[in-house]
């Protein structure tokens, strides 16, 4: 059964999700999130990234991954490091030999509830709904580890199709 792993970043929080996917059947794996220590520098940070990306990949063994694109904030700095955060993320999961999927964050509220514009909750419900075997767990991740769930249920729903890109439809 093909192990996804999907990835919500941040430089404060990053949310990591682990699914099972196959014919149309979702099962849930684990779940958490990555902490970064907020008093450490830049590059620190990005290290911590990496490293403890590289942990949940070795103890998981995913066979592809997913991953929120960046959007552009009204602040650029806080932009530019979700940015560097991504990056750092991105070059941990090709290390690890991942093929990456990127898809918006309407894209995974769409795909998942149905209206791009859904809250956390709505997306975190959903989740629920789809991963019946993971909702304690889920109950104990915060809201970046479920939004994490949900990319990585919109890979598995959208990997079927020519390039992993979601239907025009959904785009």
């Amino acid at each position: 059964m093909p192990r996804i792993i999907g990835i919500d970043p941040g430089l404060v929080s990053t949310g990591w999700g682990m699914i099972d996917a196959e014919a149309g059947r979702l099962k849930f794996v684990a779940c958490g999130t990555i902490n970064p220590n907020a008093k450490l520098g830049l590059a620190e940070r990005l290290l911590q990234l990496h490293h403890a990306l590289n942990a949940v990949i070795a103890q998981h063994q995913p066979h592809a991954a997913a991953l929120e694109e960046t959007f552009a904030t009204a602040n650029g700095a806080s932009t530019l490091k979700l940015g560097q955060a991504r990056g750092a993320l991105l070059v941990t999961l090709a290390a690890n030999g991942l093929a990456v999927g990127e898809y918006s964050a309407k894209v995974v509220k769409k795909a998942l509830v149905g209206t791009g514009g859904a809250d956390k909750h709505q997306v975190s419900q959903m989740v629920g709904v789809l991963l019946p075997a993971g909702r304690e767990a889920l109950a104990a991740c915060k809201h970046d580890a479920a939004d994490a769930l949900a990319i990585a249920i919109c890979h598995a729903n959208f990997s079927k199709f020519e390039g992993g890109l979601p239907p025009p439809s959904l785009r």
